[in-house]
C-alpha cells in the first residue's frame, strides 16, 4: 500500500525559502503579515502554494486558545438583504484568518438558542447576530459570560454590547419628506414588529417626522405587524384599505418599515384594484437585491449591507484581540433612492 503523503510543516515552508520559521508564521498570519518586507511575503506565499501547504487549525487554536471561528446567526437566509450582509462579514473574516459558521434560524426562538448553544459548543472565539431581539435572553447570556459579540442591523435593549446599526430616523425622514414634497398629507405607516429594535425605531421615527414636516398624525393609519414579511405587509396593507373604503381615515401614501412589507403592499393594491403610484404611493426601507425589477420599482431607503457586514466582522476581531474593550455602537448613514413607486398624489 503506498504511504500517505506527509503533511508539509512551517518549518519545510521555511526550508524552502531560507527564513526562519517564525517568519513564515507571520506571513501566513494575516494579522502580522504587514511586519514582514512585501519580498519575503512574495516568496513564502509562493513557496507554500506550490508546495500545497495547509495550516493545521487544531494545531494553531491549542496554541492560541481560538478556534479562529466566528457564529453567523441570520433570521431569514432567503430574506436578500442578508446575502451582501454576510458576503461582508466572510470577506472581513476571511482577511483576518477567520471563518464564519452560519447558521439560519427563521426568526424562531427555540432555533436561535439551539444554533447558539451548538457555535458556542464548537468553541466559536466571537459571534455575529442579526437576530437579536430589544430584550434578549441570548444577548444578556453572552455578555455575562464575557463571549465577545456584535450585533448587525439591529440593536438590544442591554446594555454593554456592540452593534452596527442603521441611521433609522435619518432614512424615515427622508421618506416622509420626500412624500411631502411631492404633495403628501395623509400618510400611512406599517411598522414592523416592536420587539425588534428596526420595528420600533422606524414606527418612533415615522411619528417624529410626520410632526416634523407639520403633517397630520392620525393613529389609525399605523399597522402594526407581527414580522417584517410580504403576507404581513398583506394583511396590514388590506386593513388600511378596507378602513379607507369604509369612510374610515384617508391616506395616500404608505411608508412600510421594509422592503418585504412593501411588496406585501403592493399585493393588496392589486387585490383592492388600486394602481401604485396612481392611487396609492409606497415606499419601503433596506433597498434589498432587486428590488429595483419590481412593478414599480420601489422608492426605498437604501442601507451600506456589505459595509455594515463588513464592519461588524471587523468590530468583532477587535473585541475578540482586544477583552475587555468597551462596547461600542456603529451607526451607518442610508439614503433615499426614488423610483417609480411614488408620484404627486391623485387629485
Amino acid at each position: 500500500m503506498a504511504s500517505r503523503r506527509a503533511r508539509v510543516t512551517i518549518r519545510d515552508v521555511a526550508d524552502r525559502v531560507g527564513v526562519h520559521p517564525s517568519t513564515v508564521s507571520r506571513v501566513l498570519n494575516p494579522a502580522t503579515r504587514g511586519r514582514i518586507t512585501p519580498e519575503i511575503v512574495r516568496q513564502v506565499t509562493a513557496a507554500a502554494e506550490d508546495m500545497g501547504y495547509r495550516p493545521n487549525q487544531a494545531a494553531q487554536g491549542l496554541r492560541t486558545s481560538r478556534t479562529r471561528t466566528v457564529g453567523v446567526l441570520i433570521p431569514d437566509i432567503t430574506n436578500p438583504l442578508f446575502p451582501p450582509i454576510i458576503r461582508g462579514i466572510e470577506d472581513a473574516l476571511g482577511a483576518a484568518g477567520y471563518t464564519a459558521i452560519l447558521g439560519n434560524t427563521d426568526n424562531v426562538p427555540d432555533r436561535e438558542r439551539e444554533a447558539v448553544a451548538t457555535m458556542r459548543a464548537r468553541q466559536v472565539d466571537g459571534l455575529i447576530l442579526a437576530t437579536a431581539r430589544r430584550d434578549d435572553p441570548i444577548v444578556s447570556d453572552c455578555i455575562a459570560d464575557h463571549l465577545p459579540l456584535i450585533l448587525v442591523n439591529r440593536s438590544s435593549d442591554a446594555d454593554g454590547v456592540s452593534s452596527v446599526i442603521n441611521d433609522d430616523a435619518l432614512g424615515i425622514a427622508r421618506v416622509v419628506h420626500h412624500l411631502k414634497v411631492l404633495g403628501h398629507r395623509y400618510i400611512a405607516h406599517i411598522a414592523g414588529p416592536r420587539a425588534l429594535s428596526t420595528g420600533e425605531a422606524r414606527r418612533r421615527s415615522f411619528i417624529t417626522a410626520m410632526r416634523a414636516e407639520e403633517l397630520p398624525l392620525d393613529p389609525a393609519l399605523i399597522a402594526e405587524t407581527a414580522a417584517f414579511s410580504e403576507d404581513e405587509g398583506l394583511r396590514a396593507a388590506a386593513r388600511l384599505i378596507a378602513g379607507k373604503t369604509e369612510g374610515g381615515a384617508r391616506f395616500t401614501a404608505i411608508v412600510a418599515a421594509n422592503d418585504l412589507l412593501a411588496l406585501g403592499v403592493y399585493e393588496a393594491l392589486a387585490e383592492a384594484g388600486l394602481s401604485c403610484p396612481a392611487d396609492v404611493s409606497v415606499t419601503g426601507f433596506n433597498d434589498m437585491p432587486f428590488i429595483d425589477r419590481v412593478a414599480p420599482p420601489l422608492t426605498t431607503v437604501r442601507i451600506p449591507q456589505y459595509d455594515m457586514g463588513r464592519e461588524a466582522a471587523r468590530r468583532l476581531i477587535e473585541l475578540i484581540d482586544t477583552p475587555g474593550s468597551p462596547a461600542r455602537s456603529t451607526t451607518l448613514r442610508p439614503e433615499l433612492v426614488v423610483r417609480g413607486s411614488t408620484a404627486a398624489p391623485p387629485h
